[in-house]
């Protein structure tokens, strides 16, 4: 291929140096691989594409949510390959985007443990109060309320872990030696996984009720947007915290919000809005007992490192006519013929 493969990368997360909101991600490899790479104009994550922008682009490393469609794909004819820098792949239909010879690829491999271990980290925040315990003590009340805002704990404690997926039973591992039930939620019903572990799978109403703390990790689809309404909210404990790492669409965070008012739950932890960015004045960032963070708790170096490191392959892999193994919608790649592929290998 040399350097007639080109390689796009989104401007949401880098610049034409190659600096990104991640730190190095290893560019060099493609470089070092024959394979050029540029910087693409700003593409929105709302409304439609101009095919221009990516004319002359056989993949795309997509940092943000760019809304790939198969009209899209089907105006660019040299796009092979959409490389998600993370798990998600909010607004892309994979089957779609491979029925018209495109791969798309993501890493949730590497994204997993990190992942899993941002929603650990705020849900022992939450049992522990951490936040308005770091308030009281920095703003002088340390005489008056030390001791005031003892935490839950979470020794025989249950905890609900909605969209029991990859990032959910890793989180379910890490929670085993701590004393507490877990329970699960799929959209089927049942996971494979969580027999393995022993956990019960149980439905969203129940779920609600029986949880201590609820910990999001499910995917955000069209049948899944906005499922964790003001019904969800009322079904749940008043010591009970909601905590978010999935997506902020899942949620209606009005309804959060007047839950949280309102005393019906005892706190919340978000890493994940409806909209991101979210406005200034949200109502969520006054409240005591609500911890925010910017979408970035798993962004650690071992994240940058593995998720890095698999993007780099899925890349170098697809530019030499074979299919990664983090190839999404293979079952339609099978079927059709692949675009600039006489033959398919699979890594």
């Amino acid at each position: 291929m040399g350097n007639d493969y080109v390689v796009g990368i989104t401007a949401d997360g880098a610049d034409a140096t190659g600096t990104t909101i991640f730190g190095d991600i290893g560019l060099h490899r493609l470089v070092e691989a024959g394979i050029a790479w540029r910087l693409l104009p700003d593409i929105p994550t709302h409304g439609p594409v101009d095919p221009a922008a990516l004319a002359d682009i056989d993949a795309v490393i997509s940092f943000g949510h760019i809304p790939f469609s198969a009209e899209l794909v089907r105006a660019v004819p040299r796009l092979r390959h959409v490389a998600r820098f993370g798990a998600g792949y909010d607004g892309i239909d994979p089957v779609a985007l491979a029925r018209e010879g495109v791969v798309l690829t993501n890493t949730p491999g590497a994204v997993r443990k990190p992942l899993a271990l941002s929603g650990l980290t705020l849900l022992l925040a939450c049992a522990h109060r951490l936040v308005e315990n770091h308030r009281v003590t920095v703003t002088g009340r340390w005489a008056t309320e030390r001791g005031a805002l003892r935490g839950a704990g979470v020794d025989g404690r249950t905890i609900g872990i909605l969209g029991f997926g990859s990032v959910g039973s890793e989180l379910a591992e890490m929670l085993a030696p701590l004393g507490v039930t877990v329970i699960g939620n799929t959209r089927s019903g049942s996971s494979a996984r969580a027999a393995q572990l022993g956990i019960e799978v149980v439905d969203r109403a129940t779920l609600a009720a029986r949880s201590d703390f609820v910990v999001v990790t499910a995917a955000l689809t069209d049948q899944s947007r906005g499922m964790l309404d003001a019904a969800f909210f009322a079904s749940m404990k008043a010591s009970a915290y909601f905590i978010n790492i999935a997506r902020g669409g899942l949620v209606d965070q009005q309804a959060l919000t007047e839950a949280l008012r309102a005393g019906h739950i005892a706190g919340a932890a978000l890493d994940v809005y409806e909209p991101e960015p979210p406005v200034a004045d949200d109502p969520l960032f006054s409240m005591n007992n609500v911890i925010c963070t910017p979408h970035a708790l798993c962004w650690t170096a071992d994240f940058t490192r593995n998720v890095s490191s698999s993007v780099m392959e899925a890349v170098i892999a697809v530019s030499r006519n074979e299919i990664p193994n983090t190839a999404l919608g293979t079952e339609a790649l099978d079927e059709v013929s692949w675009r600039g592929a006489r033959t398919l290998h699979r890594t």
